[in-house]
């Protein structure tokens, strides 16, 4: 098993940049890169499709998508 700490992709469009950052630093980075680079405004985010899949995970482990094909029905 390895012993690294899992990194995170941030991208800013605005300044054409892709970063990966530790986890654990993800929010300090990301808060960083936007109050130096634009004013504090949220222009860097975590990749989009990081993003799409851990809230498909997360729905997923939450049984969410079962709720909703069950509401469908």
């Amino acid at each position: 098993m390895s012993t690294e700490e899992p990194s995170v992709p941030i991208v800013c469009d605005e300044c054409e940049t892709e970063t990966r950052v530790p986890l654990d630093d993800l929010a300090d980075a990301l808060d960083r890169h936007n109050d130096q680079k634009h004013d504090g405004d949220a222009v860097a985010e975590v990749d989009p499709a990081i993003k799409e899949r851990l809230a498909d995970l997360v729905a997923e482990d939450l049984g969410l998508f079962d709720e909703q094909a069950v509401e469908e029905a």
